[in-house]
């Protein structure tokens, strides 16, 4: 089957490789339709952080079920499903708290979703059935449903766990794929301010058309000096679904007393100076996106109905055979999220 490598920081290659196959009973084997490039890809693509050669690449993907263990019962071949990015059993304590992105018995193995083919495992509980066949939705349907994957349920989970209520007042922080999605999420639960921090004219129309009702190009002291004066006092709720520390340092800073934090941004720096919190009763939350009970409980609904458009987020397609192209348009910033569109 065709693949994605990623040979070196910079390079990405098409290549043949083995299919998976069914290696546990709780496995699947998915043929994947559609799949994506996420931004956290391009820390490694860019070198930022290491990853081993010649090695596969992707989580995020939507397809049709093709093979399942002895002991998948919930899912079916010829079933059209979300591949999350994560995986959890559905019984654990994590699991039955809705964070299934921190299930206590999380399977790795899972094979990388840029390719023809992916095994799954807790498919039983992980996978999310998507009802019909991908046929039976739109081109822009289809792009929707591929966001569930992650982008989507990460930009929720940032306004989940920053407790947007309805009227709150809201920053998100990060103009990327998730940062967008974290504006739908807002607007989602009823946010009646919505900031969206951007300095990219193409991302600052799209965040509009989400539902922002202010953008703020600054970065810095200026930023929190422009939120202080449009707000008054403060956002009720943060969105940081950037990760670096300035991004972090800004989104403590951004809320007022008593503000919440949702943090989405992968760290990259270990590193944080705590005391703003503390002096602010600011609290933090956010980490891994609980994909499989977000996507049952709110967001596939939402999707289905039209009540939110995430797919717009993928501004260029390609083809597996174009790994390259796909994953140079975003590091160039050329494409907000590049989609992969397979046979």
């Amino acid at each position: 089957m065709k693949a994605a490598i990623f040979v070196k920081p910079g390079k990405m290659e098409m290549t043949e490789i083995d299919k998976p196959t069914i290696e546990t009973p709780d496995d699947a084997i998915i043929r994947v339709v559609r799949a994506s490039v996420c931004g956290s890809d391009l820390w490694w693509f860019r070198g930022l952080t290491p990853r081993d050669p010649n090695t596969q690449a992707g989580h995020e993907a939507i397809g049709v079920v093709e093979e399942v263990g002895q002991d998948v019962t919930n899912v079916h071949p010829g079933d059209f499903v979300i591949v999350p990015f994560t995986n959890g059993c559905g019984h654990c304590a994590a699991c039955r708290a809705g964070f299934d992105g921190n299930c206590l018995n999380h399977q790795s193995g899972a094979s990388s979703y840029q390719a023809e083919y992916v095994r799954y495992p807790s498919a039983n509980w992980g996978l999310v059935k998507v009802p019909g066949k991908p046929e039976d939705y739109t081109d822009d349907m289809l792009n929707s449903l591929v966001t569930l994957a992650d982008v989507m349920a990460t930009g929720y989970h940032a306004a989940f766990t920053a407790e947007v209520k309805p009227g709150s007042s809201v920053v998100v922080m990060g103009d990327g794929a998730v940062g967008l999605c974290g504006v739908i999420a807002a607007k989602l639960m009823g946010a009646k301010q919505i900031i969206a921090m951007s300095r990219h004219e193409d991302r600052q129309k799209l965040a509009l058309e989400f539902g922002a009702t202010d953008i703020v190009a600054e970065r810095g002291d200026e930023a929190v000096d422009h939120v202080m004066t449009i707000t008054d006092h403060g956002a009720d709720a943060v969105l940081e679904c950037v990760g670096t520390e300035q991004s972090v340092d800004t989104a403590v800073k951004v809320g007022r007393p008593g503000a919440v934090v949702g943090r989405v941004g992968i760290p990259q720096n270990p590193n944080m100076n705590t005391n703003n919190l503390f002096w602010n009763n600011t609290g933090l939350r956010g980490g891994i996106a609980a994909v499989t009970t977000y996507d049952r409980a709110t967001l596939l609904d939402a999707v289905l109905s039209g009540k939110i458009q995430p797919g717009k987020v993928f501004t260029q397609r390609f083809t597996l055979d174009q790994i390259q192209e796909a994953y140079d348009a975003m590091d160039q910033r050329k494409a907000i999220k590049s989609l992969l569109v397979f046979d």
